[in-house]
């Protein structure tokens, strides 16, 4: 069985390593989000925003073309159609909410590619809430659509100028922040790290996701179960989404695609279950690339989102365990992915979710199994990367 312990601990890997000024912030959390979540009028309020105002539930397509070309049975599961365009928002309107009933007038975020923030942003703007995100000055660069997005919404956008100026140093000012505003301020972590009990917390609003893909399938194939998931792992929020109702089903296989980047051991890649090693991560325990002294190694993705030098806790237990395996997806690999997404069913990917869609090339599975993948997001804020790329 795969479940957390009081202290927020995946097995081995994931708790709450906070500084002194952050205790209160995470006790206040900790305490109160379980029972909170669970009462009547947070589920009839996120229940009824997730349906008119996100748009769920989303679709479970059969790509009948991709199909045919790999010979298996292949769903997506249609993220890139929620509002704002990923799965994002899924986690941002549950813990805007939260925040609301815990007395919080003020919401930090931290982006990579763009879609967290967005969504953030536009769960703020429906709220009258104040925004403030922060995004790593490169990021901000290959992602403008989404930094203007932030902006007509109403958010705050401030450049993390540290570090490779990416995720991690988005997260690191996003933290920072935090510290120095802990009374009015809520900080909605995007992905499925940080410390308790923020990775539980996010994949329990990311469930949405695998609740839906068991009904959708019982529907279309007679049974509730695929014969695999798989979904692409940055921090890995859609994956732990995708992945979340059948962790302790046995007969999933649950498949992650990680960011190779330009090849695991060229020095510029995000594959953390090859290269990482146990460190300590933006507050907890988990798998990171980091050199025998301890000090974090910048990762590189083409996909903003992947660009992260660790995974979150629960992924780092699935991979320790043996419950989900790993492969490690190369930036010409996934754009290749996405073209051919486009091509052959009219959808053009995220690039993140491109590199789901390679995985199929380096699994092996039986003709007419059944998989789903989950589409995290939809390539409108990647067309100046696939531009730049231009190999179509």
């Amino acid at each position: 069985m795969i479940q957390i312990d009081e202290k927020g601990f995946y097995g081995k890997f994931g708790g709450a390593y906070i500084p002194e000024m952050l205790h209160p912030n995470i006790e206040e959390l900790r305490e109160n989000w379980e029972q909170i979540v669970a009462s009547p009028d947070f589920q009839e309020e996120f229940q009824m925003l997730l349906r008119d105002f996100v748009g769920r539930p989303t679709p479970l397509y059969f790509a009948s073309r991709l199909s045919e070309k790999h010979g298996a049975k292949i769903y997506l599961k249609r993220e890139d159609l929620c509002h704002t365009g990923a799965h994002k928002v899924n986690n941002t309107v549950g813990q805007i909410i939260l925040a609301k009933k815990l007395g919080k007038k003020r919401i930090i975020a931290e982006t990579g590619a763009g879609q967290h923030g967005v969504a953030t942003a536009t769960v703020c703007a429906l709220m009258g809430m104040d925004c403030t995100v922060y995004m790593g000055a490169l990021d901000i660069q290959r992602q403008r659509p989404n930094v203007e997005r932030m902006k007509i919404l109403g958010a705050k956008v401030v450049p993390a100028t540290s570090g490779s100026q990416t995720l991690k140093d988005a997260t690191n000012e996003a933290m920072r922040q935090w510290i120095n505003n802990p009374v009015d301020t809520h900080y909605i972590i995007g992905s499925v790290v940080g410390p308790h009990p923020y990775p539980e917390m996010v994949a329990r609003f990311q469930s949405v996701i695998s609740q839906e893909i068991k009904s959708q399938l019982l529907e279309k194939e007679g049974t509730p179960n695929p014969d695999i998931v798989i979904a692409c792992v940055g921090g890995g929020s859609n994956a732990a989404g995708a992945f979340y109702h059948y962790y302790n089903v046995p007969q999933v296989r649950l498949i992650a695609a990680e960011a190779a980047g330009l090849g695991i051991n060229s020095g510029k890649s995000a594959a953390t279950t090859v290269l990482g090693t146990p460190g300590v991560l933006h507050g907890s325990k988990t798998l990171l690339m980091q050199t025998e002294d301890g000090q974090v190694v910048e990762p590189h993705s083409i996909s903003a989102g992947l660009d992260y030098p660790g995974i979150g806790p629960v992924h780092a237990h699935l991979h320790d365990i043996g419950r989900a395996e790993f492969v490690a997806v190369e930036d010409e690999d996934a754009m290749k992915a996405g073209i051919e997404l486009s091509r052959l069913e009219g959808i053009i990917p995220a690039i993140e979710s491109a590199h789901a869609i390679h995985a199929l090339n380096m699994i092996q599975y039986q003709k007419d199994d059944v998989i789903v993948i989950n589409l995290s997001g939809r390539g409108d804020k990647d067309l100046e990367t696939y531009i730049k790329w231009g190999g179509y």
